[in-house]
This record gives structure tokens, C-alpha cells and sequence, in this order.
């Protein structure tokens, strides 16, 4: 009688195990490339991307708006509905755990997302780029600004024209409405990393890798990270890489830490 008693206990157990609450998380990543001519087969962030899938992660690369196919379409609003999109297509893979994993110009994306309260559990910023707080202060970046400020305050935000943008030292133009620039270039904007750090949510653990060859590691720490609110989870990372090796650099931790960082 006890015996059977065991194997009924043991049962009700085995399906317990089985149910959704005991199961292991399914880990879904959405990898954000970095600006033009970054896009989704960037092979610099192709080498975090495998990594990811061998530890059985989920990991989508969409082409988003600052690629090089489409720079740049729309504005931070628009940018910010689509990785929205994207973390609702893992949520229908079954991912139970979300994690946004951005290179660069993908980086301050993530973390505007993060700031407006999206469903993410864990931000992973590799070899962070795109600084308004910067361009501000460069000539051509600094008269494109100027420019598209004087442009939205006498009600011509819609002006389509060439602005000015600074990729790694290098000047391009993008052809934007004034407003729209100003949702990515303006240096108060959610775009500016500074700016949305103190928004993302306590709750969130952020991994910060920045490679020894980047000319970002030079504002260390205190230009973003110590700027976010404290988790034990959140990490500050330096490797040895330039810009564009770091993801390749740095594959085994961020696989490690986002294990690490959805685990209760």
C-alpha cells in the first residue's frame, strides 16, 4: 500500500516537473546591429550570434532602421514599435526569458526600449556607439542639429532634407525630416544613452563590454554605467578588441552572463 502511496507522491511530482512553472527558461535574444553599414549579416556580430545558439538560445537579427539598407527610416518611435515586434515573435517561439543584445548604434536602442518599460529581462551592450552628447559638439553633426532645432520651432518638422552624422569619426550624410533626426541626433533625446540610463528599470541587469581599442572606452565607466540604477547582476566588462571585433572578443561571457542574468 505505501508503496503505491510512493508511486502516486512521485507521479503528481513528474508532472509538476513537467509543467510550464518547473520547466527551464527559454532564452530569446534579439540582436540589434549597429549603424550604417551595419545590418542583420554583419559578420562581427555573426560571431555572438552562433555562440548564442549554441548555448540553445533563441536569436533573431532583424534589419532595423539604422542599417545600411534602410538609413535611416522613420524615427525613434517607429524604431522602438518594431523591437517590439521582434521580442512578440520570440515571446510566440516560446521564449519565457527576453534579452536584448545590441552592437553599437543597437546599444542605446536597446536601452530606449528598456526606458520605456519593455518587456525585456536582461540588456547586453556590446562595443556601445552613437553619442548625441558628442555629435553635439562637432561641427558638422553640431550645424545639423542646430538646423533641425530651428526647423521643428517654426513648425517645419516635416522638411525632408541631408543631415549630417558622425560614424566612427567619419562624417555622412542622411536624408530625414528634421523631427525625425532630432528623435536620433538631439543630445536630451532617448537616443542619447546618458539620458536613458537612470530610466532603465532597477530590475534589469545590464552587461556593458567595451573593447581596449575603442575610442567610447575612454569615457569609462561614468558615461553610462555608473549611470544605472544598482543591480547585483550588472556587469562592466572591458576586452581586448577595437569597435567592430569586440562581439567576436567578448562570445563566451555575454553567454555566460545572460545565463546568469535571467536566473532568479
Amino acid at each position: 500500500m505505501r508503496f503505491r502511496v510512493w508511486l502516486a507522491v512521485l507521479a503528481a511530482f513528474l508532472l509538476l516537473a513537467a509543467a510550464p512553472g518547473w520547466a527551464q527558461d527559454k532564452i530569446g535574444v534579439v540582436m540589434l546591429h549597429g549603424k550604417n553599414p551595419g545590418g542583420p549579416s554583419d559578420p562581427n556580430f555573426a560571431v555572438l550570434k552562433n555562440r548564442l545558439e549554441q548555448e540553445g538560445m533563441i536569436a533573431l537579427t532583424p534589419d532595423l532602421p539604422w542599417s545600411a539598407r534602410r538609413y535611416i527610416d522613420g524615427d525613434w518611435d517607429k524604431a522602438m514599435a518594431e523591437i517590439d515586434g521582434h521580442v512578440k515573435t520570440l515571446r510566440g517561439r516560446g521564449a519565457t526569458k527576453i534579452v536584448l543584445a545590441g552592437h553599437s548604434m543597437g546599444c542605446p536602442a536597446a536601452m530606449g526600449y528598456a526606458a520605456r518599460g519593455g518587456d525585456v529581462d536582461a540588456l547586453v551592450l556590446v562595443a556601445p556607439g552613437h553619442i548625441p552628447v558628442f555629435y553635439a559638439n562637432i561641427g558638422p553633426t553640431r550645424a545639423s542639429i542646430e538646423e533641425a532645432r530651428s526647423l521643428v520651432a517654426a513648425g517645419q518638422g516635416g522638411t525632408r532634407k541631408d543631415f549630417n552624422d558622425n560614424n566612427q569619426g567619419r562624417t555622412l550624410q542622411v536624408r530625414m525630416t528634421a523631427k525625425d533626426y532630432l528623435s536620433y541626433f538631439d543630445p536630451t533625446s532617448d537616443a542619447e544613452m546618458s539620458v536613458t540610463a537612470s530610466k532603465i528599470p532597477d530590475n534589469t541587469a545590464v552587461l556593458w563590454v567595451i573593447g581596449d581599442g575603442d575610442p567610447i572606452s575612454g569615457r569609462g565607466r561614468g558615461y553610462v554605467f555608473d549611470r544605472l540604477p544598482a543591480n547585483a547582476k550588472s556587469q562592466y566588462l572591458q576586452v581586448s578588441g577595437n569597435h567592430l571585433s569586440t562581439p567576436g572578443a567578448a562570445k563566451d561571457a555575454v553567454a555566460a552572463w545572460i545565463r546568469t542574468a535571467v536566473t532568479p
